[in-house]
């Protein structure tokens, strides 16, 4: 786990010196950085109408340059990230889809339900044609699409009772926009009654709607007052701008930040006197002004900060971001933490997909587990505090020039995800390459998919059949079964050899066979395990509960001059080894099984160490112990 941390974590920090080395080779090929800024002047008409489209600002009746200049100018300052941004975006093909509901239910559920966002939904009346060709509404999908606002199209043929129900008796645009300021509010759809079908003057209607939910201040004394005023809101995003009405993208992220963030617009064309302007700390028109408690924070002075959706969106869900954020971050670094298995796991490719499947199933049902507790927390509210001090840590580090290079990276990434894509891997094959050198040793990583696969087959079924059990008291969950798993399945040769570690036989009890020594004084008995300790006859490893006294009557006959006070209890006597057939001799080393069967040490050893885990005699498995029998009970014959 922290394995696959430290690399994801050198992961980050080599996109951060690849994105680096590109600006290095982008300074060097044309001699601009991305933060460099533009002179509108040098540019041409058509780029000067690109970057007013990118901004969300109509142009409709400015026939000359000059005049595009200025509104350029007015709405914010030109860097050369965003000029190559906007120019990017001009030359990729429209590949927005429009949605196509198939009735009221789908319409409430993606319109109607939907607080944080923007609809424009073309309704094409039955038997009608719609009010946008095709051609039209393709170009509207594009136009409206860079700033977050969602399409869709609704036929009254799948659902005329619904159209009769809303009036809409006849082709129509409708635009659905949050009725009030609070988070999770009403939704209100507006419907275009204008003449013109145009996409500019469309649009034009659009932007108008959602700029007038922004608070809009057009006098000093206004501002002073809002500016100084304790609202329940703490974070504002000011525009202080020469403007008639904010540009799209400004006022589409007041609707996406409904809740989080108050978005005010200043307009300042009118004001001859800027004392208040200097003293609120705004030295310059036009300005995007980050307001919070710990101060003002001029958006556009660092690394990456455009003025565009996309940069604004990125810098202001740092700044202020939501849980839902939080968990979709956290969800990407686990999931790219998970991967790295592909190539830290060593061996057969099926191998490595299999632990793959395995750890992204583990992680992500641990994160989501790990979120239930969280959320339930920020329900509570002595929390409040906690919370907002948290957020003031988060603002502290996400205005800092760190902070400004991440954000750009991130937007860099995100709009060249093979990039992304071809690094992830890349980073993947020298992991892969140096746990390669790293584990040289190890034979595993040699085997191909069908041993690897024949090895995992054996595992399952040993698992089953033969499960694993504590070695150092012989315990089981079947010990209660007398048939024993159905006489092993009635293929006992198919389970004889189940993957067991053999590490219970050093545990085993071992002693030393002995002949009768004449009557005398009493003499301490020992008995030894296999590694060749001592200890008393009640301190055997394996207590069998049979006593002392019932040794004779199991005996079953055996040579009267054996000494069979040095056995453990619960053994049974007899003065033969069944693997090797011989003749246990005077001071060689026996050995006990849980049956109570005794054979030569060596042989027995040999025997489970081959795999052999079960008795020679009655096939009991070697490993587990077995239940204790009534005194009346004869001794287990051999098979």
């Amino acid at each position: 786990m922290w394995w696959k941390l430290f690399f994801l974590l050198l992961y980050f920090f080599m996109l951060f010196i690849l994105a680096r080395f590109f600006e290095a080779i982008v300074w060097y090929e044309t001699g601009i950085f991305a933060t460099q800024l533009v002179d509108p002047v040098t540019l041409s008409f058509k780029k000067l109408k690109t970057i007013l489209e990118c901004r969300g600002l109509g142009y409709s009746g400015l026939a000359e340059k000059r005049d595009v200049r200025e509104l350029v100018e007015n709405s914010g300052e030109l860097m050369q990230g965003e000029l190559y941004s906007a120019l990017k975006n001009e030359e990729q093909t429209g590949s927005d889809s429009s949605t196509t509901f198939s009735g009221e239910m789908h319409f409430y559920e993606l319109v109607e339900d939907t607080k944080d966002g923007i609809w424009l939904v073309q309704v094409i009346a039955q038997d009608r044609n719609p009010l946008l060709s095709t051609a039209n509404w393709g170009k509207m999908v594009q136009k409206v699409s860079q700033f977050g606002i969602r399409t869709g199209t609704f036929n009254c043929s799948s659902d005329s009772r619904y159209c009769h129900k809303r009036g809409w008796m006849k082709s129509t645009l409708i635009m659905s926009v949050p009725q009030t300021y609070a988070s999770k509010g009403k939704v209100m759809l507006k419907e275009y009654n204008g003449r013109r079908i145009e996409t500019e003057h469309i649009f034009k209607w659009m932007t108008s709607h959602v700029a007038s939910r922004i608070k809009t201040i057009r006098l000093s004394e206004q501002l002073m007052e809002d500016w100084y005023q304790m609202d329940k809101q703490p974070v504002k995003m000011f525009l202080f701008a020469r403007l008639l009405q904010p540009p799209a993208f400004f006022s589409a992220l007041s609707i996406k930040f409904t809740g989080r963030i108050e978005f005010i617009f200043v307009d300042v064309r009118n004001w001859d006197n800027t004392t208040c302007l200097e003293e609120i700390g705004v030295q310059q028109t036009p300005s995007y002004i980050l307001k919070t408690p710990e101060g003002i924070y001029r958006y556009g002075n660092s690394t990456g900060e455009f003025i565009s959706l996309h940069a604004m969106d990125a810098f202001l869900r740092s700044v202020q971001p939501e849980v839902n954020d939080l968990f979709i971050l956290s969800l990407v670094m686990v999931n790219l933490m998970a991967w790295m298995d592909l190539f830290i796991t060593q061996g057969a490719t099926i191998k490595r997909f299999v632990v793959l499947i395995s750890t992204l199933g583990t992680y992500n049902s641990l994160l989501i587990i790990s979120w239930l507790p969280i959320l339930g927390f920020l329900q509570l509210p002595y929390l409040d505090s906690f919370y907002e001090y948290s957020l003031k840590l988060l603002r502290y580090a996400d205005t800092t020039t760190i902070a400004s290079w991440v954000r750009a990276d991130w937007t860099f990434y995100s709009s060249h995800p093979a990039l992304f894509l071809s690094t992830y891997l890349a980073h993947g094959l020298l992991i892969d390459y140096f746990e390669k050198k790293r584990r040289c040793s190890n034979e595993d990583q040699n085997a191909n998919n069908l041993e690897w696969l024949s090895s995992l087959w054996d595992w399952y079924t040993s698992y089953l059949v033969h499960p694993i059990a504590s070695f150092q008291n012989f315990e089981s969950d079947w010990d209660d079964d007398p048939n024993f798993l159905l006489e092993r399945l009635a293929f006992p040769d198919l389970w004889l050899h189940p993957l067991v570690p053999t590490d219970y036989i050093k545990n085993l009890p071992t002693w030393k066979f002995r002949l009768a020594q004449p009557e005398g004084p009493n003499r301490q008995t020992a008995t030894t395990n296999a590694n060749g300790d001592s200890s008393g006859d009640q301190e055997t490893v394996l207590d069998y509960g049979c006593p002392a006294a019932t040794q004779s009557e199991e005996s079953g006959g055996e040579e009267p001059d054996t000494d069979w006070s040095q056995w453990p209890c619960g053994m049974l006597h007899c003065t033969e080894c069944v693997v090797c057939l011989e003749n246990f001799e005077t001071d060689c080393l026996v050995m006990g099984l849980p049956c109570s069967h005794v054979f030569h040490q060596q042989c027995i050893v040999v025997w489970l160490a081959g795999g052999r885990h079960c008795c020679p005699v009655c096939r009991w498995p070697s490993y587990k112990k077995r239940p204790a029998r009534p005194r009346a009970t004869q001794p287990l014959e051999p098979e």
